[in-house]
């Protein structure tokens, strides 16, 4: 495993909501990585943000590792769940909530 593969591997199991993001929480510079920082802001979500923008090597890093395109990618409790679409489709549905919740992320009240 590279450098890079073990730092995303790291962040991946270290933290139990991880938003690999272009930008930051508080500043994202894309409207994917916004719209998956507002939803997990809403939900009251605690997650750690890692800006991609920071490295190459990151940004090439976390599309293999994770064996997805495109960036933002959000991980729970170790597991991959998905980009912007699949977590606004499971925002909307409720699943990402039970998913939560499932999990053991605590998330605020009912949407």
């Amino acid at each position: 495993m590279s450098g890079i593969s073990e730092f995303i591997d790291n962040e991946v199991k270290s933290n139990d909501v991880v938003l690999f993001m272009k930008g930051t929480p508080t500043f994202p510079q894309c409207g994917f990585s916004g719209q998956v920082v507002q939803i997990l802001d809403y939900l009251g979500v605690d997650y750690h943000g890692v800006n991609v923008l920071t490295s190459d090597e990151l940004r090439q890093g976390i599309k293999e590792y994770s064996n997805w395109p495109t960036i933002p990618q959000l991980y729970v409790k170790g597991e991959f769940v998905g980009g912007c679409d699949i977590v606004r489709e499971m925002f909307q549905s409720g699943e990402l909530q039970t998913f939560l919740e499932e999990k053991g992320v605590s998330v605020r009240g009912a949407a």
